[in-house]
Parts: C-alpha cells; sequence; structure tokens
C-alpha cells in the first residue's frame, strides 16, 4: 500500500471501527469522529488516491476557480465539473420563480425512486444548460454566494475593505519566510448565511524550513469517501502551485480534520474501497512559467496515475 492510500484507509478503518453514530443537516446520518490528522511527504509523489479513481479535472478545475476568486458554477460547467451544481439548483428549484416538478429533498428521493430520478436528472440537464447559456440565468442562480473564492481573494473587512488573502500569503512568504502567520481563513462569521455551503476546509497555513514549504490544512467538516480524497489532492496540489511561485520546493501537506465522517449511505462503498489494494503514488507536472494566479487547467499534467474504478456514491446536501 502506497503511503497516500495507507494513510487514507487508515481513517476509514478508524470511523468504521470507532465511529459514532450522528445525525446531520442533510437527514442521511453519519458514523463520525472528532480529530484526526493525516501527514502527506510530496517526495513520496502526489497523493492522488489509487484505490478508487479520483478525478484529477475536477479537483484541478475547482481549485483554478478558487484562485481566480471565482463563485459562480459556469466556469466549472465550461469543464464539465459538476460537484457544485447540487447546492445552485438547491438554490434554483426553492426560488419563486421555479415552476417546475417538485424537487423536495431531491438527493434522497432520486436514490429511492427512480422515476423521480429521471425527472430530476432531466431538471438538472436543463439548470446547467440555462446557467451555460443565459447570462442573466448564470449571474443569479450560478451564483453559490461568497464562498471559497470570495474569501480567499476578496474577504470583506468590517469596514468594507478588501483583502486578497492569497496574493498577500504568497508576498509574506516571500518577503518574510519564518513568519508564523502565513495563514489564509475561509471562515468569514459575518458572511457564513450569505455562502451556499459554510466552508468545510475552512483554514490554512503555510510553514517555511530549509527552502522547503510545507501546507496544514484544518478541515472543520469532512466527507471522507467523497470529499475529503478531493480535499487531500487538492491541497497537495496548492502546495505545489504556491512553492513554485516562491521559489521553494513543496515538502508535507498535512491534513487535520475535526468531524470526519462517512455518510451511512456510503458505507458499502466503503467497504469496496478497503478490500482493494493501492498502485504506485503518481506525480505532477506544471507546464510553462505562468504565475499560479493565471494558469489553465491544461497547464496542469498527473503523471502515470493507474488507479482501481471510481465508486459511485450519492452527495448528501
Amino acid at each position: 500500500m502506497n503511503p497516500f492510500d495507507e494513510a487514507y484507509h487508515d481513517l476509514l478503518k478508524k470511523i468504521m471501527d470507532e465511529g459514532k453514530y450522528k445525525d446531520d443537516r442533510t437527514g442521511t446520518g453519519t458514523y463520525s469522529i472528532f480529530g484526526h490528522q493525516m501527514r502527506f511527504n510530496m517526495d513520496d509523489g502526489f497523493p492522488l488516491l489509487t484505490t478508487k479513481k479520483v478525478l484529477f479535472k475536477m479537483l484541478a478545475t475547482e481549485l483554478i476557480w478558487f484562485i481566480r476568486g471565482g463563485t459562480n458554477i459556469r466556469f466549472l460547467l465550461q469543464y464539465n465539473n459538476n460537484i457544485w451544481n447540487e447546492w445552485a439548483f438547491k438554490n434554483w428549484v426553492e426560488s419563486d420563480e421555479y415552476n417546475g416538478p417538485d424537487m423536495t429533498d431531491f438527493g434522497n428521493r432520486a436514490q429511492k425512486d427512480a422515476g423521480f430520478k429521471v425527472v430530476y436528472q432531466e431538471e438538472m440537464e436543463s439548470f446547467k444548460t440555462r446557467v451555460l447559456e443565459d447570462d442573466a440565468f448564470a449571474e443569479k442562480y450560478g451564483n453559490l454566494g461568497n464562498v471559497y473564492g470570495r474569501q480567499w481573494r476578496a474577504w470583506e473587512g468590517p469596514d468594507s475593505s478588501f483583502t486578497d488573502q492569497l496574493k498577500d500569503v504568497v508576498e509574506s512568504i516571500r518577503s518574510n519566510p519564518d513568519s508564523r502567520r502565513h495563514i489564509v481563513t475561509a471562515w468569514n462569521p459575518a458572511e457564513i448565511e450569505t455562502m451556499a455551503l459554510p466552508p468545510c476546509h475552512a483554514f490554512f497555513q503555510f510553514y517555511v524550513n530549509d527552502g522547503m514549504l510545507s501546507l496544514q490544512l484544518y478541515q472543520r467538516s469532512g466527507d471522507v469517501f467523497l470529499g475529503v480524497p478531493f480535499n487531500i489532492a487538492s491541497y497537495a496540489l496548492l502546495l505545489h502551485l504556491v512553492a513554485r511561485e516562491c521559489g521553494l520546493r513543496p515538502h508535507e501537506f498535512i491534513h487535520t480534520l475535526g468531524d470526519a465522517h462517512i455518510y451511512s449511505n456510503h458505507v458499502d462503498a466503503v467497504e469496496t474501497q478497503l478490500q482493494r489494494e493501492s498502485f504506485g503514488a503518481p506525480g505532477i507536472r506544471i507546464h510553462g512559467d505562468r504565475s499560479m494566479f493565471e494558469l489553465d487547467y491544461e497547464d496542469l499534467e498527473v503523471v502515470d496515475y493507474e488507479s482501481h474504478p471510481y465508486i459511485k456514491a450519492p452527495i448528501a446536501v
């Protein structure tokens, strides 16, 4: 087992063995533990898990969206990235303007009712098409509020001034590498109610030592089967990008989780994954010499990625 998959499998096993059942806001129910840390050394490769296929294009385009300060799913849909669709769709079907079929509790109903699933999928495809083709509709219903990209690049303070946290932290690493304030936070209490989903990966900090850059993330809430594999690779990629921007070598990604949970309807999928052995870890290449703030997805390449097949599981909204 490569060290990245091993650390992740250890977390899955711990939750399966020790997790306590808890109700949650989605009504699905979870098995949960509180407080867990994983460490990933970039000398061992790039932590894209191999015991199930993790879609690098999805996490990389999402990260680029964050870096650009994006909050509208139109950018993601242009890359056929659907990972934020459900939250935008929820805003649409709960609006006064929506007059289509009843979409109440669409996530759970689509799992249990095959007939409803067809109707839901048709409505979702129609919604995505409108976001891509109708500027006014996209502006109103493709926007997720003041989510990650807004907080990273345009944090609004109490005096209505804006802070570009990501650019500031890059400059701080360059100018004062020994500082203990290389921090970006997405958790803005004054704006939580303006976000489609409050930040789960809420706070990260960089650390410089001997020409190497490390990154620690605090994630208040982690959907360990669906979300955490994306979070691991996304923040490892961010570490590579910032290290390159600052002329440093990427070293360690430390992932600290608060409420780490497996949804009750993901248990069978977890058991399937735990039966698999890993492949060797892949590598990552960043092409060209453009700043991280100007990179496109096409500038990124995963090298020698071999994995087991993707395992489908429903998302809880």
